[in-house]
């Protein structure tokens, strides 16, 4: 069975509530506020738990991040570095990690990072980078705007694809996003979980495959601060400080289950 959400009629469903959810989300800006884990992520993963609910992080972060959420909090599975990988729990518990992208493009990448530092010396390689596999990322809040935009040609000329979260600038080769990773690990993991039951939450660029494909698609209320350069928007924008992050999250999650 291959898990497609175009497979759906989607507008003659209600959205399925209660239990056997599953809860996607964007993790910088969604599940934390101003850089930090609050009180409300910490109790989103506690209520989504007790519910028989799963909640799954998508996130831009890194493969060393995804082991730090399995083996810190009740999740079965991640997929970081903006849908180049899948970790989950296998039924030893022990922790497997499944790249989306070839070997071959990840050495590619690999090449390509050093052409960069060579072509940029100062250019401030996020510190996770280490223990990235599939994409490579730059904290692009260390760098003036014309250096951006110096960086983002140069890999236009080199056939290098990126995108812009709310704190990297995260670039990969291959075919890789959000939606392409949640959609292989349903097809492989998850094959019999309606598409229905699924929801998605986020508030930045690298969040808009998700937005564009994924009916059930929340933006948090700071998503404000880029709505307008969207191009796919969320299906649901929360308004107000009460859904700024991690907050709404919390709220709207208590809302459908």
């Amino acid at each position: 069975m291959i898990w497609d959400l175009h497979q759906t009629t989607w507008d003659v469903w209600c959205p399925g509530y209660g239990s056997n959810m599953i809860f996607f989300s964007d993790f910088d800006g969604t599940l934390t506020l101003d850089g930090h884990l609050t009180k409300d992520f910490f109790e989103i993963v506690e209520y989504v738990h007790e519910k028989n609910n799963e909640l799954i992080i998508v996130s831009g972060r890194s493969v060393s991040w995804g082991h730090f959420f399995l083996t810190h909090f009740p999740l079965k599975a991640c997929i970081m570095e903006g849908g180049g990988v899948i970790l989950y729990v296998d039924e030893r518990g022990e922790i497997v990690q499944e790249p989306l992208i070839t070997l071959l493009e990840i050495d590619r990448l690999a090449a390509f990072t050093v052409k960069l530092q060579h072509h940029f010396p100062n250019i401030p390689l996020s510190a996770d980078s280490f223990g990235r596999l599939t994409d490579r990322a730059i904290e692009f809040k260390f760098m003036d705007e014309e250096l951006i935009d110096d960086v983002m040609k140069f890999m236009d000329q080199e056939n290098i694809n990126y995108s812009k979260s709310n704190v990297h600038i995260n670039f990969w080769c291959g075919e890789v996003s959000k939606y392409l990773g949640v959609t292989q690990f349903m097809a492989k993991h998850r094959p019999i979980k309606e598409a229905k039951n699924c929801w998605f939450f986020g508030d930045a660029p690298n969040d808009e495959s998700m937005f564009e494909l994924f009916y059930n698609s929340v933006g948090v209320s700071n998503i404000k601060h880029c709505i307008h350069r969207l191009k796919f928007k969320p299906r649901i924008i929360l308004e107000g400080d009460e859904n700024v992050g991690a907050k709404g999250v919390l709220r709207y999650v208590k809302s459908v289950s």
